[in-house]
């Protein structure tokens, strides 16, 4: 699976975890072809998981940020409008942007935009749109809070 493939994934299936375990799909495991077992790194896929995450994350219609389980999570573009909808509901670190820099020396560098910041008008103005409930079915199931009932 290649950087293109791997962001017509996040696309589809709209919110995507880069590797953790969680109640949407591992973008690490679908680039992979099987289940990983411990670190991605050592996988035989490796160095092509890495090349397709780092293009997901570079892309203009991805949010990463942290919010399944804090962990990196890629939420396509045609989300955003229903994710600013339902903001309220997380904590807001779990919407930061996330964009890594890797430094000359080799190490990683988080940089964190905080929500709203990186909101731009469109997904604004589409989030006044929706209802609660449209928004959290938009979302999926694993964004489902107990008080909202789905119609």
């Amino acid at each position: 699976m290649d950087g293109e493939e791997a962001l017509r994934f996040v696309e589809e299936h709209g919110v995507v975890l880069a590797s953790a375990k969680g109640p949407v799909p591992r973008l690490s495991e679908v680039i992979a072809g099987e289940p990983i077992r411990g670190s991605w790194w050592g996988h035989v896929k490796g160095h092509e998981i890495y090349t397709a995450l780092g293009f997901v994350s570079e892309s203009p219609d991805v949010l990463v940020c942290r919010l399944i389980g804090g962990k990196i999570t890629f939420v396509h573009r045609r989300l955003w409008p229903a994710l600013i909808r339902v903001a309220d509901h997380f904590a807001p670190e779990r919407l930061a942007k996330v964009e890594q820099e890797h430094t000359t020396t080799g190490h990683h560098v988080n940089h964190e935009t905080p929500f709203p910041l990186w909101a731009d008008t469109n997904s604004l103005q589409g989030a006044a749109k929706l209802t609660l409930s449209q928004a959290f079915d938009a979302l999926g199931e694993w964004s489902q809070p107990v008080h909202v009932k789905s119609t």
